[in-house]
């Protein structure tokens, strides 16, 4: 069903706010997918925080004009979904990184991130990307081990007095 010019500018309106605000974006060949593989899908992105749209070309190289994302305006061809990482930058490659393994008619063409643009073959790298609670407690542990090679350090002295004093103490019992 074609769309008059008021859907079409909410619909650019929509994305363009998506894409404001998003940390990423995927976009994926979906030829070949059944309705319920693509709800399926919808249902696992909104439980991931990941927007995921199906729309013509010109009307999301409108929606991006002004965002990190304008650098893949010249690579929107053929019919594609895609898919906006709303809450961590790895969640829209883990989905369709997920999705493509179980269903190989769903190809990833292009990664965006960071006002660059990558082949789809980028979307193992995005996917491999950390939560931010996994970002949080490595960078925690990187704090935390200086600390505690010190309370090691300055307790070794200490410790070595309580060895040397127990291995005299066993010296003169025997």
């Amino acid at each position: 069903m074609a769309l008059n010019l008021t859907q079409k500018q909410e619909v650019v309106a929509e994305l363009a706010e998506v894409a404001g605000s998003a940390h990423s974006l995927v976009a994926a060949e979906y030829v070949g997918l059944t309705v319920a593989q693509l709800t399926d899908m919808r249902k696992k992105a909104r439980q991931e925080g990941v927007f995921l749209k199906v729309a013509k070309n010109t009307l999301v190289s409108r929606a991006v004009e002004n965002t990190d994302y304008a650098v893949v305006k010249d690579a929107l061809t053929g019919p594609l979904l895609y898919a906006f990482s709303q809450e961590d930058p790895g969640a829209a490659g883990r989905l369709i990184k997920e999705f493509a393994k179980a269903n190989d008619k769903l190809k990833p063409r292009l990664v965006s991130l960071g006002g660059q643009m990558y082949p789809g073959s980028h979307v193992d790298v995005l996917a491999s990307l950390p939560t931010r609670d996994e970002a949080l407690s490595m960078l925690l542990s990187v704090m935390v081990q200086p600390a505690t090679m010190l309370v090691r350090l300055l307790a070794e002295p200490a410790s070595q007095v309580a060895r040397v004093t127990n291995a005299v103490g066993q010296q003169k019992a025997a």
